[in-house]
């Protein structure tokens, strides 16, 4: 396919018009008429000569309307011809002159490209998404910031419908992530007059399960501010240099929607400890880090923009994330909760539900096993399920008896078989590793005896 002609339709060669008639009068050369003593007959027939030449010029314009018409129909039926759909997304790098670009296609590969002449010139900033045509790569179309980014912010009506009375216990961890987040947004005059800045960024960390998504959701739920969530594991893209951007239009969003929350979950995927990688995609994933550090540090303290990073490998983080000035505060979930917490969280659960006058929680709480928010919840879950298979409307004693046993058993179960299996995948390498070397010994002795035997025969048949 050859490349498409971007020209200004304007510029074009028009079709042949008829020229204006030179021989008839001008409306200059009517002035003075009646004030020389001519007679009225020659008064008249100037006149009318006057009139034909008006008469004609209006038909030329309008025929010259017509025919610009017609050019202007074909010229946007070319441009809607040119900017059909499928187009490839790039990025708009640098222009080279009025006409001339350099873009890079979806592909990673940057091109000299041909710009349409009738988009704005003004709005083609370096970064900036861009829609290619799919044969010559041509630049025929601006895209708006947000068209090609994965990255959504969530709506007055779209954010979650927890609340801090939803999240059981935690009472230490909700003061603090308040402080941090949810009072620098709503009284940011406190820290002013006592001449402190707020913090910059806060981390939850802790086992899965804790409650740390939660207690998130209900922040977001509290405040007016906009909400933006994304997982850390979406950063990494296949195309070199796609992760970074999101990472500026993550940030970029938050600037211009402000007051603005920005929730990375799974911070792990993308700040682990730098190292001398040896591979692209692990420069990619450091490269993805050195822009989210250069975010954190590029936006002022009065911009209403707060981060919240949630993980559960918090000493795998790199240490240049942690330092105080971008994540000042780190709150941690622990998994092992004292009855108070059990207490908390089971009442705040149970009161949901419809329970049998017979339940006694208490029996659950005062048991010793290790317990998570999230396996606590699974439980009275469980104990719902059971009650609707045996077709009753409230949840007895019975329910949460084979609900606890089921969860908590069943996964300490499972913990056991995949460390018995791990175990042995250990054992399983150690001993290969140990057969190698004796492998290798009777494989060389068996060549050897091999290359003897026919040796011997070639000495035989000679």
């Amino acid at each position: 396919m050859g490349d498409v002609l971007l020209e200004n339709p304007a510029t074009q060669a028009l079709p042949h018009r008829k020229p204006l008639p030179s021989s008839i009068p001008n409306i200059d050369s009517l002035e003075g008429l009646g004030t020389d003593g001519s007679d009225e007959y020659s008064t008249l027939k100037k006149l009318q000569r006057h009139l034909e030449y008006i008469q004609l010029q209006e038909e030329y314009i309008k025929d010259e309307q017509r025919s610009l018409k017609r050019e202007l129909v074909r010229a946007q039926e070319e441009i809607k011809r040119i900017q059909s759909v499928p187009l490839v997304i790039g990025q708009f790098m640098e222009a080279i002159d009025q006409n001339t670009g350099i873009v890079q296609s979806s592909t990673g590969s940057n091109y000299v490209v041909r710009i349409l002449s009738t988009l704005d010139r003004e709005l083609l900033k370096p970064s900036s998404s861009v829609a290619l045509h799919r044969h010559s790569n041509s630049l025929v179309d601006i895209l708006p910031p947000e068209a090609d980014s994965s990255i959504a912010m969530l709506g007055s009506d779209e954010k979650p419908d927890v609340t801090y009375a939803d999240v059981g216990g935690l009472d230490m961890q909700k003061q603090e992530i308040r402080e941090a987040v949810e009072l620098p947004l709503t009284h940011f005059d406190l820290y002013k007059q006592i001449g402190i800045d707020p913090p910059r960024g806060v981390l939850l960390y802790g086992p899965p399960g804790t409650g740390k998504t939660m207690l998130v959701k209900a922040v977001a739920n509290s405040t007016t501010a906009n909400f933006i969530r994304v997982v850390g594991s979406e950063f990494v893209q296949k195309y070199l240099g796609e992760g970074p951007r999101m990472v500026r239009d993550v940030f970029r969003m938050a600037r211009e929607n402000s007051p603005a929350i920005i929730f990375i979950d799974e911070i792990d995927a993308i700040a682990t400890k730098r190292f001398d990688a040896q591979t692209g995609a692990d420069r990619e994933v450091q490269r993805i880090l050195l822009e989210l550090l250069n975010q954190m540090d590029g936006f002022d303290q009065t911009s209403n923009v707060k981060v919240i990073m949630a993980t559960n490998r918090a000493d795998t983080l790199d240490p240049a994330l942690l330092r105080p000035g971008r994540l000042d505060r780190k709150i941690e979930f622990p998994n092992l909760r004292d009855r108070r917490e059990r207490r908390l969280i089971f009442t705040t659960i149970a009161s949901r539900m419809s329970l049998s006058p017979e339940v006694d929680l208490d029996s659950l709480i005062i048991r010793n096993d290790p317990l998570s928010g999230a396996i606590i919840a699974a439980i009275m879950q469980e104990a719902g399920l059971r009650a609707v298979r045996k077709n009753r409307y409230n949840i007895i004693q019975s329910d949460l008896e084979d609900a606890y046993s089921s969860q908590v058993k069943g996964a300490q179960e499972v913990c056991i078989e995949l460390n018995f299996l791990l175990i042995l995948n250990i054992s399983r390498q150690n001993i290969l590793t140990f057969l190698r070397p004796i492998n290798s010994t009777s494989t060389n002795r068996g060549m050897i005896t091999a290359k003897k035997k026919v040796g011997r025969s070639g000495m035989g048949a000679r």
